[in-house]
């Protein structure tokens, strides 16, 4: 295993006394299609700002503070019925909005630069799976997949929607609710949750659980070792959409300037490695890569 996914508690933005530029998207995809000139070959980092436009919430606002609750801590989910019971009953309403979101522009153009052969590696964030269904080919989900689960103990593996049809079978009370919806396929659901009924592995009843690395869970170290020399052979790196809060993806920020890879940012607001990048662009990320790749 390699580093934890954590919610960075008590990790706040690196201050900074330079007043925030906001770019516009033709100035922004000057800059950038400068940047992608001078280095041709990139490992690009996406994060939650990438689906925003497919109507899925992001965590953070533009100065990297949480927009609400924190989520699921992995450790909780394993060990409290309560927290499973919690974490299913409010999937019945969040869970469809992932499985029915569809790509937006930038997916698509991030897809248009792997085409054209400027990106190397993409390592997402984001657990949508959309970068896939844009056409993105050479693609690591950093955080895992919200589409399939899996057994803790035995490694029987399941669509998703597989486990969101049982426990909407055995809970129909649960039809009635309806909630906003929040990031990773949770929803913004208060309610009682005790009587709610889980579906338990089919093969050997242990605990079933998304495909995902939770706030407080490892990142598997090959799929870390494997994006890192990936960067190591890479000509930059280009981070889009994220603020880099979660370590996991500023680790990459600090191994690219450790190993001296120019870097890249493309976010609305600030983000955590602001003092480390050579060009940070602060301005819309689809109008931005829009004029970016018609300048390549």
């Amino acid at each position: 295993m390699s580093a934890i996914r954590k919610p960075a508690r008590g990790v706040t933005m690196p201050s900074n006394d330079k007043p925030l530029v906001l770019h516009t998207p033709e100035e922004a995809g000057v800059m950038l299609a400068e940047f992608i000139h001078r280095c041709p070959g990139l490992m690009i980092l996406t994060g939650a700002g990438v689906s925003t436009d497919s109507g899925i919430p992001d965590y953070r606002d533009g100065d990297g503070a949480w927009k609400r609750k924190q989520p699921v801590q992995h450790q909780d989910f394993m060990t409290s019925m309560a927290v499973r019971k919690r974490y299913w009953g409010r999937s019945l309403i969040g869970w469809p909005v992932i499985r029915n979101a569809r790509p937006n522009p930038a997916h698509q153009l991030v897809a248009e630069l792997e085409t054209r052969n400027h990106s190397r590696l993409l390592v997402t964030q984001n657990v949508d799976r959309l970068h896939q269904q844009a056409g993105s080919r050479s693609v690591t989900d950093l955080h895992g997949r919200a589409d399939e689960v899996v057994c803790m103990s035995c490694g029987y593996r399941c669509k998703r929607d597989e486990v969101h049809e049982r426990c909407a079978d055995m809970n129909p009370e649960f039809r009635q609710y309806t909630a906003g919806a929040a990031p990773d396929g949770d929803a913004d659901l208060e309610v009682d949750f005790s009587g709610f009924h889980i579906a338990d592995c089919p093969c050997c009843d242990g605990i079933l659980k998304p495909d995902v690395v939770f706030f407080g869970d490892y990142v598997p170290k090959e799929r870390v070792h494997s994006a890192l020399a990936t960067l190591k052979a890479s000509d930059a790196l280009l981070v889009i959409g994220s603020s880099l809060m979660v370590y996991s993806g500023f680790r990459f920020c600090r191994y690219a300037k450790e190993w001296g890879k120019p870097m890249a940012t493309l976010n609305i607001g600030r983000t955590r490695a602001d003092s480390l990048v050579d060009l940070k662009l602060n301005a819309g990320i689809s109008e931005t890569l829009a004029v970016s790749l018609n300048q390549l």
